[in-house]
């Protein structure tokens, strides 16, 4: 499985920390039904978003995409030596899977210009800092760290009445060492990274898009995290704080870029969590990547049960 993929003039590079069973899914989408799960079990088996017990498997992960100007990191997730006690996996953990990956992916920390957080949640924020000395200091020391004005305002909102851990020790530390910047949603970097405004799951949550003068990638956060909500994109998660923005939102996104060249960019659906959206029915899958020449692996349908068909020198997965 490839994790570097190539649009426009961006190059793109996955970088995993975690990819594993998660939740249940009918108690991660309350909206959805025994009787639609078990319309949809197969597919989402086969595509690797299901276990056999039906949770849903989710992948955690950064992307580093390099312009030709910049090289930025989106969502910088879990994180070491953090204290998250609510989930096993995360907590205290001191692994080095994120900093293997950014190596492999040939990036070091030094080389990020920019952080970018779609939202301010605990497992996009997490590499934001590192522990030093007993104290966390930013994690990417030349970077500038990029929030969304509305979202930093709302957890602070949220910090003030009782401290939320990821804000503590992963964003208020990058603003002490004065690394942040705050922004509006006509923020640009150049000519080739933009924000698009995707609220529901937080206040202020953001989609980036990037490419020169054009949406050659889309990132798309906590949008949606299973396949199963873009083909049912009503189904709102658990921890979106307005379900029905959530859901309103997700429908005009899924809309905006489906049938277009867009590479959309998930942050949790399972390998290989990148794809073009495709409309199927009154919902939305998404075709996978189409790949030039005949050495890289052809990845599998992130939306369903696909056909492998050739098209004039390319080839396509399409989920039908």
């Amino acid at each position: 499985m490839s994790l570097t993929y190539s649009v426009g003039d961006l190059t793109i590079h996955r970088i995993i920390e975690q990819e594993a069973p998660f939740f249940p899914a009918l108690e991660f989408i309350p909206g959805l039904t025994a009787e639609v799960m078990a319309e949809n079990r197969a597919w989402m088996r086969q595509a690797k978003a299901l276990d056999e017990q039906d949770v849903l498997l989710l992948c955690f992960q950064s992307y580093v995409v390099k312009t030709p100007h910049h090289t930025i990191l989106i969502d910088s997730c879990i994180g070491n030596d953090k204290s998250r006690p609510q989930r096993p996996k995360w907590h205290m953990k001191t692994d080095d899977t994120y900093m293997r990956g950014l190596k492999a992916a040939g990036v070091s920390v030094d080389d990020i210009d920019f952080v970018m957080c779609t939202h301010l949640h605990v497992d996009h924020v997490g590499w934001n800092t590192r522990l030093e000395n007993g104290r966390w200091v930013p994690t990417f020391p030349k970077a500038r760290y990029v929030f969304a004005k509305q979202e930093f305002d709302y957890w602070s909102e949220q910090n003030a009445k009782a401290e939320v851990p990821p804000f503590a020790d992963s964003v208020l530390p990058v603003v002490e060492a004065g690394r942040h910047e705050f922004v509006g949603n006509d923020h640009q970097i150049g000519d080739h990274v933009r924000i698009l405004p995707t609220p529901g799951h937080t206040p202020g949550h953001s989609a980036f898009t990037l490419g020169r003068d054009k949406d050659d990638a889309v990132f798309s956060g906590d949008l949606m995290h299973s396949p199963l909500q873009a083909l049912y994109p009503e189904l709102s998660m658990k921890f979106d704080v307005d379900q029905a923005t959530a859901a309103k939102t997700r429908r005009s996104f899924l809309e905006r870029y489906c049938d277009t060249e867009t590479l959309c960019c998930t942050a949790h659906f399972p390998s290989p969590s990148v794809g073009r959206i495709r409309r199927k029915g009154s919902g939305f899958v998404r075709g996978g990547v189409i790949w030039r020449g005949s050495r890289r692996e052809l990845p599998s349908s992130l939306g369903g049960g696909g056909s492998v068909r050739m098209q004039r020198s390319e080839m396509r997965i399409e989920v039908g």
